[in-house]
């Protein structure tokens, strides 16, 4: 690794820790797999990676699929390369049957020293195949119960309590009504935990639909994250997003540069970086494979870091993405609006 870019790092990390003030412990507070604390504004983040997907089904999906302790052996080094990075969260955006596997994720973090966030809801993207059925026959109201849940008493029969809420749509307006009914449980979640809303959504015509969901139960725009936001084309829909007050997720940069480049020197350009979140959705271990083929964690710091910088891109601009915009995002806080009388 480029020597000069690791003093980077190490110097602007102290001076950020060194003047950064602490932030209120009732407002900006996180949830890690070890618990509640006050969110650290001035620690690097990554807002959306994957430890272990499985992409199996709601009906077939067991943890008993995986060896924790060979998934370990595989993930942690990866992790441990972030040290140099100073990452100190990790967002692990992989949903209930999907593969989340908390117990994995405790002691990952426990090994390696990264506060790694997990997440409730559920992923109705790819035409319901992750929902299982008893989450088909249920009202939003009592989904959201079960969610609830998991934040006051922890996941699986554990103490780890989720960080944030994951959900997935297909994009469409209209929405498929069970993911209407996810947006809306997972509206009622947030007014109750407080916890923010991570959406898989894509192309933006999936987006205005939720934003409506939410505006109806009376959420803030400021409690939804518009997960891989890089796929929609047309530019201006950034703007719109922007203005609404979402947070705008490019979280591809596992898998490819330009694409996310050009749409955060245009978020830079037309002043609404402070509503970017980047990270890589890389990873990660898959059950169904035999041989592995994992990317790893760092593509924003060896290959964007440089070709934001030769473009003029300033190191306060860039701790914004990584810093400021993440620790905002995923504070625990509940974020509603008042409703007009007609």
């Amino acid at each position: 690794m480029n020597v000069r870019l690791v003093k980077f790092f190490i110097i602007t990390a102290l001076a950020i820790a060194g003047c950064s003030n602490p932030p209120p412990a009732d407002t900006l507070s996180v949830m890690d797999v070890n618990g509640l604390h006050p969110a650290d504004q001035g620690a690097v983040w990554l807002s959306h990676e994957h430890i272990l997907v499985d992409f199996i089904g709601a009906d077939s999906i067991d943890s008993k699929r995986w060896d924790r302790q060979k998934v370990i052996m595989e993930m942690a080094p990866l992790l441990g390369q972030l040290k140099q990075y100073h990452v100190r969260y990790f967002v692990d955006a992989t949903p209930a049957y999907l593969g989340r596997d908390v117990k994995l994720l405790k002691e990952l973090s426990d090994r390696t020293g990264i506060r790694i966030i997990t997440n409730t809801g559920l992923y109705g993207a790819r035409g319901n195949k992750f929902i299982p059925q008893w989450a088909m026959d249920i009202s939003a109201s009592e989904l959201a119960t079960r969610w609830i849940a998991e934040f006051e008493s922890g996941i699986d029969g554990t103490e780890v309590k989720p960080g944030f809420i994951k959900i997935g749509v297909d994009a469409a307006d209209p929405l498929d009504p069970v993911h209407q009914k996810l947006v809306k449980a997972a509206a009622l979640t947030h007014l109750k935990t407080g916890l923010t809303i991570a959406s898989h959504t894509g192309k933006a015509v999936g987006l205005w639909p939720q934003l409506a969901i939410l505006k109806e139960a009376g959420v803030s725009p400021e409690a939804f994250i518009w997960v891989h936001a890089q796929n929609e084309e047309n530019n201006d829909a950034y703007l719109k997003a922007a203005e609404a007050g979402c947070w705008i997720s490019l979280d591809g940069l596992g898998w490819e540069l330009d694409r996310h480049l050009e749409k955060i020197l245009f978020a830079r350009e037309h002043d609404i970086l402070d509503k970017i979140l980047i990270s890589h959705d890389a990873g990660w271990y898959d059950p169904q494979k035999e041989i592995q083929e994992i990317k790893a964690y760092t593509n924003i710091f060896t290959k964007l870091y440089p070709a934001l910088k030769s473009r003029g891109f300033t190191d306060a601009e860039f701790h914004q993405l990584l810093s400021g915009n993440p620790s905002k995002a995923l504070a625990i806080r509940v974020r509603s609006i008042v409703m007009e009388n007609d």
